[in-house]
């Protein structure tokens, strides 16, 4: 009889887990557009790709007005940020506490589902609302279809139970509106996650601080 209970257990589970693909290999990109709600004829397009390998990520932004890449291990708690700042190229170090502090607005963020629900290149996909104690409210349409088995990649989602494909910031009068562009499973080369060693002035984040440059 608990044999038998087992099995019917083991059956339920697989069924439930079975639209389920966690993932290890992960390439995103969004193209993003920030307007000004007072002015909506002045709009900033850009882009935004993430690259997710076991523990490893990077994240690219890319506009005509900046440009900056994250590199980060989060099995270490290590990485670099590389941003361009007054013509100098900056490799800004950060360990797991300064990560934090600079994502401290998403600590324990919680995401309230929506009635709404949409298809995205090909996953259903469940709304979502939340806000952060400074003001920032986020709305987000992700699937549970896939699931990154590093969540840390985005910390405003990692609390979010599935992988968000389009979502929207809003504060004050900006916001900001994220659309996929594309999605890739197919491993992430490694090269990816290398840190340059050379054409950047060094400083901690501690020294980014004062200069703004984080």
């Amino acid at each position: 009889m608990n044999k038998k209970w087992l099995l019917v257990g083991l059956l339920i589970l697989s069924f439930a887990g079975y639209s389920q693909k966690r993932v290890g290999d992960l390439s995103l990109l969004y193209n993003s557009v920030i307007t000004n709600t007072q002015d909506s004829n002045k709009k900033i397009s850009s882009t935004t790709g993430y690259f997710l390998k076991g523990n490893l990520y990077r994240s690219e932004v890319t506009s005509n007005l900046f440009s900056s890449v994250i590199i980060f291990d989060s099995k270490s708690g290590t990485g670099v940020l590389l941003k361009e700042v007054n013509g100098q190229k900056l490799l800004i170090r950060m360990n797991e506490e300064n990560w934090n502090q600079k994502n401290k607005r998403f600590l324990n963020l919680n995401f309230t589902k929506t009635n709404e629900t949409k298809t995205i290149a090909g996953y259903n996909c469940t709304g979502a609302n939340a806000s952060t104690p400074d003001g920032l409210e986020i709305t987000v349409f992700y699937t549970r279809d896939l699931i990154p088995a590093n969540k840390s990649y985005d910390p405003a989602f990692k609390n979010l139970d599935g992988l968000p494909l389009e979502y929207e910031m809003k504060k004050g009068d900006l916001r900001i509106k994220y659309s996929l562009s594309s999605i890739n499973l197919n491993p992430v080369p490694a090269s990816k996650f290398d840190i340059p060693t050379s054409g950047y002035r060094e400083m901690t984040y501690e020294e980014s601080l004062k200069l703004k440059a984080q």
